[in-house]
């Protein structure tokens, strides 16, 4: 068995809409089923009792790829990940399989598939593997991975509103939202949480100060230089004192209800270690208490309690630390529920202090605490308190949030009872927290848990309705991709929308490009959606990108599917035939929003065909406005755009209305059928956007195919009296309908410059040129750049097969070089003739043509 590829598909794919792990396993005959491998599934589950049945392939065999599958899969589900679906399929090629597993921390999937071959190896060849410690391995991995319970609380809630999210680091750095309607958290901040106000929670004497200023409790106390000054401060507070670093977190240096000179110093000295500034103040009776502010509102409330045991007559305190932290609540971190409780030098200390070591033996009853504060980070626990604060307490509470300036803020309150507010028992507020803990308010030990992270999200985005989505167009198919995505990106432009927009030839945002190359792929989407400035975005789609890596975007407003014909890029990536194609470009179609649409070329059968697997509404465009499919679609009342004499007409029950070609630039009056099509799938995907006519009249109209606004798409420059187009069509269809709109241009001799990518099949590349051959009376056949795999003459003697026996080609010649070909052919055009040069290197090609036609230009001869 050998895995030859791994794969993160980080989107929507043609496997699933989830996250997965795709890897390419091959086989050995043996091991197609593992009947044939003896002993193999008894040391297998010997190993992993756990283990699940495996599940049988139409032969009834069960593969060792299926076999990694289920133990990928399992491997996950054992420490906790929340994933369900695996898959494995065969491929074209004999004993080569695509395993497919859901993940939900891709290090962890592909942690997962590496361990899986390990233990099949192990089980058969009878090396050792230990289970339990790969597990242990990949759960610590995990746990480090994974959100942690404040930001998981944060984005579920988001999720639960539809609002899209992403990961922005390993941390705890999350995007809600897309575009200029994003929000960021980290941890339980916000994007909004202001920098001062933290810094101010930080400083806690300064804290002090305002919060006393606004009239709120709190304890007396000052800053402290030394011991000697620490002494002299809990002197003149006169009783138990509290000493803590002024600007730690967590409970780190704090030590509570202090008395005596030594303990004092004591207790100054652990604070020191923590800080250079450390406080001295009155120590409050009462209990420990955290109330969670969220934008001036009281969400959650809990009493706190430090890490404590009760003893029991036998067991030690050692013992008994280790039973309570056997309590699958509890886990290192933040990651649980609980944490366990530490038995450091802090707690040892704490227990001497009540005159007991790690190793006493606690009489039946009696209780002891391992640590002066009751943070849950250092194994206190919480009781929910929400339902019985006083409307003043929490006013309080609010007041010492807006005093500091927070807008997500934890708020330390020392009293008796919650019952009552501050002033009539002699408590205080202690301190401000930024970024607070929401554990505690989570699940707490006692009561019940609090919407914490839905108050988080309702701040962010107090409009319930609002999901943060911004209108996404995702375009795919064979051929016109880039121009309908450039239409498109024009007619929302022009209804005022910032509008990104990702295409072969770069990222846009405001009509600026921003990256350039083929940015046709998920991690060019997802840029885009990052970027605060875009109001909308229209991407293209391309196979590759989908097959690498999955969609940038969870779902779509309006997927468009312009065709599929013969197909492209065949016999790539076990992608053999165009339905193999479909499956891929209907990804897109898949994940479209149920109340979005697809647009879909209803002349192309294929494409039609994926009008079932919509979610969404179906907008169905082409030519002929009697086309079975469009007079069905529009008899059942639906949305249908098709041309009727010179108009582009959009229909649907009880509604039409024309958009005359002639105001359509591109069409050059409807004479350019694949022009045509292109216009009338961006007016559907339009239409499906709401946009008004209006807006998508003067779109269609102000847009222009030059070589800024469509670089290679069917570019036409006059040549000293001829006819230059330049296109970037790579396929036996781009080119049978650039043929078809030269055949309405008129030329008096015919020249045509082509090469082809030397990853297509033979067949492929050689009815590239039999098309040609039959409509042009020179062919000048170029070596492409990049030869993709084939030896260097190898893609040339292809097309000149393809030439064999046409009827029109006169003359065929080879030139090494696309600029040279380019020049060749434009030393011979003479007035009234017509030249296709079908571009490989698109901005370069574009530059040396315009270079060419300032010569001549120049020369007075244009």
């Amino acid at each position: 068995m050998e895995i030859s590829r791994i794969r993160a598909l980080r989107g929507p794919n043609l496997w699933t809409r989830n996250t997965a792990i795709e890897a390419v396993i091959t086989c050995s005959e043996a091991e197609l089923s593992i009947e044939r491998l003896p002993e193999f599934e008894r040391a297998l589950r010997e190993q992993f009792p756990d283990l699940p049945a495996f599940r049988p392939d139409p032969d009834g065999l069960v593969s060792l790829a299926h076999v990694v599958e289920i133990v990928t899969l399992s491997l996950q589900t054992m420490i906790g990940c929340p994933v369900t679906f695996s898959r494995t399929s065969r491929t074209v090629e004999p004993g080569v399989f695509q395993v497919v597993v859901e993940y939900d921390e891709e290090s962890i999937g592909r942690q997962a598939i590496e361990l899986a071959e390990q233990l099949c190896r192990s089980a058969g060849t009878g090396d050792s593997f230990t289970l339990s410690a790969a597990l242990e391995q990949l759960k610590e991995r995990y746990e480090d991975l994974r959100l942690g319970p404040s930001t998981g609380s944060i984005v579920n809630a988001a999720l639960a509103r539809d609002i899209p999210i992403r990961r922005l680091t390993e941390g705890s750095l999350v995007q809600f939202g897309w575009g200029s309607r994003q929000r960021r958290i980290q941890a339980a901040e916000s994007d909004r949480t202001s920098a001062i106000a933290e810094a101010i929670a930080q400083d806690k004497e300064l804290t002090k100060k305002l919060l006393h200023a606004a009239g709120i409790s709190v304890p007396r106390g000052r800053p402290v230089d030394n011991e000697a000054d620490a002494w002299q401060a809990a002197l003149s507070l006169g009783g138990p004192v509290v000493v803590k670093p002024q600007d730690s977190n967590q409970g780190r240096g704090i030590s509570v209800n202090v008395i005596g000179e030594q303990a004092v110093i004591a207790a100054y000295r652990r604070a020191a270690e923590v800080s250079t500034d450390v406080l001295v103040e009155e120590y409050l009776p009462g209990l420990d208490h955290r109330f969670l502010i969220v934008d001036g509102r009281l969400i959650a409330a809990a009493r706190r309690e430090p890490p404590q045991v009760t003893g029991d007559g036998s067991l030690t305190i050692a013992q008994l630390v280790e039973q309570v932290n056997a309590d699958p609540r509890r886990g290192s971190g933040h990651a649980t529920s609980l944490t366990k409780i530490p038995l450091d030098a802090i707690a040892v200390s704490c227990l001497a202090e009540q005159g007991y070591g790690v190793d006493s033996v606690l009489p039946l009853g009696v209780r002891v605490y391992l640590r002066n504060n009751a943070n849950l980070s250092t194994g206190g626990t919480a009781t929910d308190v929400t339902d019985d604060v006083h409307p003043e307490l929490a006013a309080s509470a609010v007041a010492a949030a807006h005093a500091v300036g927070l807008d997500i803020c934890g708020i330390d309150v020392v009293c008796e009872t919650v019952l009552r507010p501050l002033e009539d028992q002699g408590g205080g507020i202690v301190e401000v927290n930024a970024a607070p803990g929401l554990r505690m308010h989570l699940t707490p030990s006692f009561g019940k848990g609090r919407p914490v992270g839905e108050a988080v999200i309702a701040m962010m985005f107090p409009d319930p309705g609002d999901n943060g989505r911004i209108p996404v167009v995702a375009v795919a198919g064979t051929n016109g991709k880039t121009t309908t995505v450039r239409l498109i990106e024009n007619i929302l432009s022009r209804n005022g929308y910032r509008t990104g927009m990702t295409t072969t030839d770069g990222i846009y945002v405001e009509g600026q490009r921003i990256d350039t190359g083929d940015c046709s792929g998920p991690r060019s989407a997802r840029n885009v959606l990052l970027h605060p400035d875009v109001d909308a975005a229209v991407f293209e789609t391309a196979r590759g990108g989908v097959l690498r890596e999955g969609l940038g975007f969870d779902r779509c407003n309006v997927a468009v599917v312009t065709n599929i014909g013969q197909g492209d890029h065949l016999g790539l990536n076990y992608i053999t035939t165009v339905e193999d194609l479909a499956v891929v470009k209907r990804v897109i179609v898949e994940n479209v929003a149920p109340t979005g649409y697809a647009v879909l070329n209803a002349a192309d059968p294929i494409v039609a065909a994926m009008a079932e697997s919509c979610p969404g509404s179906v907008i169905f465009f082409a030519r002929d406005r009697m086309h079975p499919t469009l007079v069905a679609h529009r008899a059942n009342g639906r949305r249908v755009v098709y041309v009727d004499q010179s108009d582009i007409v959009a229909s649907e029950e009880g509604f039409e209305h024309r958009l005359p070609l002639s105001a359509i630039p591109i069409t050059r009056s409807g004479s350019i059928a694949f022009q045509v099509e292109n216009a009338m799938a961006a007016t559907a995907a339009a239409w499906a956007l709401c946009l008004s006519w209006d807006v998508i009249a003067g779109g269609l109209g102000a847009f222009v195919n030059d070589v800024v606004s469509a670089p290679g798409r069917f570019n036409v420059f006059h040549y000293g009296g001829a006819t230059l187009i330049a296109d970037y069509g790579h396929n036996a269809d781009a080119i049978a309908a650039l043929v078809q709109a030269v055949d309405a241009m008129p030329s008096r001799r015919r020249s045509v410059v082509i090469s082809a990518a030397g990853d297509r099949r033979d067949e492929d590349i050689r009815r590239q040129t039999e098309i040609l051959g039959h409509s042009f009376d020179d062919v000048i056949l170029y070596e492409d750049a990049c030869q993709r795999g084939r030896h260097d003459g190898e893609v040339m003697a292809l097309l000149r097969e393809g030439l064999k026996g046409c009827s029109r080609t006169e003359r065929v010649e080879e030139i090494q070089g696309e600029f040279v070909a380019i020049d060749l052919a434009l030393s011979r055009l003479q007035p009234g003739d017509l030249c296709l040069i079908l571009i490989d290197q698109v901005e370069e090609a574009l530059e040396h043509i315009d270079r060419r036609l300032a010569e001549v230009a120049g020369s007075g001869a244009a």
